[in-house]
């Protein structure tokens, strides 16, 4: 299920299908210790050709130990199985709330422009979604849109001109309305709408519009090489 928010609340709720259909959005555990198994005694004790014995019988002595090629590869298949057995049960990641990160870095829409890219570079991100009083979303602001050429001054423009720009407000710059996704959405659906909108990530609101979570492009990649896998086509 995806919302639209703007500064004057929901816009909208629905279906994929139905937020395509309403148009172009505007500017808007420690490791435990592996223990050796699967050795048998012949893995230690193979004389090393070429040692000078003439047999077992003639000099009453084994054979120097070695380990052979084959004990290694047990081992290390030992180890893998050992390994195995102590990680979380797999399970396919389906929905929003599988990938999302919890707990998402937003912006008021009281603050400025310099309050934002302090904010953005402290955090190292990309994009901030704007609330409101109440942690309503009202907005997305993005780095790539804080440096669009035709918002910043000339190489020459007087000093105020970069004063008067950070002390904009954000809502000045932010996309609004902007789309954003329930936890329980798959997240075929919401790749497409990233695929349609061009944005680098969605909100993830509750039942009342409030920020819970953010869902990135990165997510979605970082859970289809990550364990458990990603299920993309049942």
């Amino acid at each position: 299920m995806f919302s639209v928010y703007g500064r004057a609340g929901r816009l909208f709720r629905g279906s994929m299908e139905e937020l395509r259909r309403i148009g172009p959005l505007a500017a808007i555990t420690r490791t435990a210790r592996i223990a050796g198994v699967g050795r048998e005694e012949l893995d230690i004790s193979l004389p090393v050709p070429g040692a000078g014995q003439r047999g077992p019988a003639a000099s009453g002595q084994k054979g120097a130990p070695a380990v052979a090629s084959d004990a290694l590869h047990r081992d290390a298949m030992a180890a893998y199985a050992q390994a195995a057995s102590t990680q979380p049960a797999r399970h396919p990641l389906t929905r929003v709330s599988d990938i999302m990160s919890p707990g998402a870095t937003t912006l008021n829409e009281t603050a400025s422009v310099a309050q934002a890219w302090d904010l953005l570079s402290e955090q190292h991100l990309g994009q901030a979604p704007v609330v409101d009083a109440n942690g309503v979303l009202v907005g997305l602001l993005t780095r790539a849109d804080l440096m669009r050429p035709d918002r910043l001054p000339g190489a020459k423009a007087h000093s105020l001109v970069w004063q008067a720009l950070l002390m904009q407000s954000v809502t000045e710059l932010m996309w609004t309305p902007v789309p954003s996704v329930a936890p329980d959405t798959d997240i075929r659906r919401l790749a497409r709408v990233l695929l349609d909108t061009g944005l680098p990530g969605l909100p993830v609101v509750d039942e009342q519009g409030r920020v819970i979570a953010f869902v990135s492009r990165t997510d979605i990649l970082r859970a289809g090489v990550a364990d458990p896998p990603l299920d993309l086509w049942s």
